[in-house]
Order: C-alpha cells, then structure tokens, then sequence
C-alpha cells in the first residue's frame, strides 16, 4: 500500500503544473534515463547511498536550502511565464523544457550529495534505521520516517 504523498504541486509561491509533477517523478525513479515528454531524454544517475547523523544532516542542509532556494526561485519564474502564454504559443515548449530541466539539475544536485529525492522540493537523508526527512522551506530537519513509512508516516523528532 502506497503512503500517501505530501502535495507536489506547490512550487514556491507558485504552481507547478501537473506535467512537470510527473516529469519530476520519472527524473526521481531509478531508471536510467527519463522522456520529459517534450522530446528531450533527460538521464538520471544513480547515486551511491549515504548514510547520515542527525549532525551531518543538519550541518549539510544550508547547501541542500541553497540549492532548492535557487531551482524553486527559478522554477516559480518559469511556471509563471508558462501560465501567461496561450497554449498554442511555440515559445511554451521551450519554456517548459527549461522548467523541467530546472526540476531535473535539482534532483541530480541532491542526489549527488547522498540524498534520496522523494518529491518536488522534498528530500531525505538516510540514516541506516529510516530517513531523516525534509521538505522545502523547513529550516532545519525536524522530521523522521522508517523506510516503509514514507512522508505520511513522519514523526517530530524531539
């Protein structure tokens, strides 16, 4: 039974349309490489797993903060600029390219760190009995999961 997810279209103080939702859950898989839909084959690494304390979580999440401050920042302008252009408008591809491609360093970027992606702007570290778990814009870790959990099963960690 799948847990349920936390709401991924939030982006900032935007929207994220549904697409680039599903766009994001096929870079987050574990397949080697992902069709965004729009022609372009956007490949995923698979990153070696990290193993975590609370204290190297919490010391490594300013750069972690830094590097989804910068994508939600440009991810927000984007969608903003799609939401203004009219459908038919051959210029929308390539802005949603670019918002995809925004959502896809991202991913590459934590996961590079030894973090899990599991959603838009949410990210875990694991720490050998579960996840400690963060979600944009928390300011510091203040969330735990099991393995099998997921992000409905979070509790505060005290």
């Amino acid at each position: 039974m799948l847990a349920p997810r936390p709401p991924l279209v939030q982006c900032g103080q935007g929207r994220i349309h549904a697409k680039h939702v599903e766009f994001f859950e096929q870079c987050a898989g574990r397949s080697s490489s992902a069709n965004d839909g729009v022609g372009t084959t956007v490949s995923t690494v698979s990153h070696a797993r990290r193993r975590f304390t609370l204290a190297e979580a919490q010391r490594l999440l300013p750069r972690v903060r830094a590097l989804t401050e910068q994508a939600v920042q440009a991810a927000d302008q984007l969608s903003s600029t799609i939401q203004g252009m009219a459908k038919t408008d051959p210029r929308r591809a390539v802005t949603v390219t670019e918002l995809e491609g925004v959502v896809a360093t991202w991913t590459g970027e934590v996961q590079a760190l030894g973090l899990e992606v599991k959603g838009l702007w949410l990210a875990d570290f694991d720490n050998g009995d579960g996840y400690y778990c963060w979600q944009y814009p928390e300011a510091v870790i203040l969330h735990y999961h099991g393995y099998d959990d997921g992000f409905a099963g979070r509790m505060k960690i005290v």
